[in-house]
């Protein structure tokens, strides 16, 4: 049998399915006494750079769960946030639990939510 150069090992290895390379693992780790255990800890330190990143969000969705007692103003405070017409507005907050703001930076998010609970509505802030 002819010696396969890196290039060719790669070119097998891309042609078979997740099992089959898992099997092949298993099988070399047994044959030469090893273990693939660097590539785990890259998958966790991959995981660690996914939970950092979800620490530095700076998109925020501000989402209307309920309307509470006073709609009115939940609805009047939805206008002046969204520049919704009052169909609209009345829509949005009759259909919570829905997005008021999408993709907005942490401090509209906050502030909005603010006034979203001083009138009286349930929010969620994403």
């Amino acid at each position: 049998m002819a010696k396969l150069s890196q290039d060719d090992l790669l070119a097998q290895f891309e042609d078979m399915t997740l099992l089959e390379l898992s099997a092949f693992v298993s099988a070399f780790e047994e044959k030469f006494d090893v273990t693939a255990a660097a590539p785990v800890a890259v998958a966790a330190a991959g995981g660690a750079a996914v939970a950092e990143a979800a620490e530095e969000q700076d998109e925020f969705d501000v989402i209307l769960t309920g309307a509470g007692e006073k709609k009115i103003q939940v609805i009047k405070v939805v206008r002046e946030l969204t520049s919704l017409g009052l169909k609209e507005a009345k829509d949005l907050v009759d259909g919570a639990p829905k997005p008021v703001l999408e993709k907005v930076a942490k401090e509209a998010a906050e502030k909005a939510a603010e006034s979203l609970k001083g009138a009286g509505a349930s929010v969620e802030v994403k």
